[in-house]
């Protein structure tokens, strides 16, 4: 089957925000009295914030109640204080005008709300290449769940067999997985390859795809 669109994460593949993210965590968890090190979240960047909530305080839901307001503040402080200053990805601007000249439709899947993906897209200086999108708002669960990537689907109107998805994070690559679709994952994200092992490639940021684009997935 002829590839035809691509998936695209945000966090770790065309911005360089996971440690923000962490970094919100921690700031958050300590605003409500928690201390969280950033060593234990990191690795859970990438999950839905519902999700990483009860991981790192079991008593707590990240879907209501004090659980909820303290994402509800990772977030403000994502959107007030660190997305600003976050660095695009080596390459990324690049890679998705090459992929839209040989004709790849492109679409986001985020777990990141729209009003944080609009800023994370402005960071990785892609905002004007990028207008179609599935947010939290389109999945019931967030990642690692397939829900985000089901949604993307739905909305190119493609089979599974016809796009690939790129990311950084296992969770990422088991949400494609779980939906039928194969992934491209980039080490620029943090995660080290036996983490990324299920990829049908990896490579070390966007600009290294490029660089060898025509032997890549993405040129098939």
């Amino acid at each position: 089957m002829t590839l035809q669109a691509v998936i695209l994460d945000v966090d770790g593949r065309l911005v360089l925000s996971n440690d923000a993210h962490a970094k919100a965590w921690v700031e958050a968890f300590k605003d409500f009295g928690y201390e969280v090190s950033f060593d234990k979240v990191r690795p859970l960047i990438g999950m839905g914030g519902d999700q990483v909530v009860p991981k790192l305080i079991s008593q707590l839901s990240g879907e209501s109640g004090e659980g909820k307001v303290i994402a509800d503040r990772r977030k403000e402080l994502i959107i007030n204080k660190y997305a600003p200053n976050l660095p695009a990805a080596n390459g990324s601007r690049q890679l998705l005008l090459k992929m839209k000249n040989e004709g790849l439709r492109l679409i986001i899947a985020s777990s990141a709300t729209s009003e944080e993906l609009s800023l994370l897209l402005k960071a990785a200086q892609v905002d004007d290449l990028l207008e179609e999108a599935t947010t939290s708002s389109d999945a019931e669960s967030s990642k690692p769940s397939p829900d985000i990537v089901e949604a993307a689907l739905k909305k190119l109107n493609k089979k599974p067999d016809e796009v690939v998805m790129l990311g950084d994070t296992p969770y990422d690559i088991q949400s494609a997985k779980e939906a039928g679709v194969s992934v491209i994952a980039v080490r620029c994200g943090g995660f080290d390859d036996s983490q990324l092992e299920e990829a049908i490639a990896i490579y070390d940021d966007p600009a290294d795809i490029l660089a060898n684009y025509d032997n890549s997935p993405l040129s098939k």
